[in-house]
Formats: structure tokens, sequence, C-alpha cells
């Protein structure tokens, strides 16, 4: 059985989460808590794009025409 995905990706949680953290600090950058979320969420770019560029190399040129039209 497969893992079933979430509503909301991790992302947008995690982007949520750091703006609610953001919204009532005067010192952010003292904020450990603060700075593990970002941290997470830089991660969680990471990994996206990653996916992404991953696909556009394995797709090769005759992909990149192919999901430029689509």
């Amino acid at each position: 059985m497969a893992k079933k995905k979430a509503v909301e990706s991790e992302e947008a949680k995690l982007k949520t989460k750091v703006s609610a953290k953001r919204a009532g600090h005067t010192d952010v950058k003292g904020d450990a808590a603060l700075r593990a979320l970002r941290k997470r969420l830089k991660r969680e770019q990471r990994k996206r794009r990653a996916l992404a560029l991953r696909r556009k190399h394995a797709a090769g040129t005759k992909g990149t025409a192919a999901t430029a039209s689509a």
C-alpha cells in the first residue's frame, strides 16, 4: 500500500510556521526554534528543486519540448 500524500505539502506547512513565528519576534536571529524551522524549509525547497532538475535531465531534449508544450 502506497503512502498517502498530505493535503498540504510539507513545504507549505513549514512556510506558514515560519511566517507565524516571525510575526511575533523582534529579535529573529536569536531564536533557535525559528532557525531550525527555516533550515527544514530550505531542505524541503532543495529537495523539490533537485527533483525537478533530475526529471528535466532525465527527460533529455525530447522531454523538454514535451513538457514545454504541455
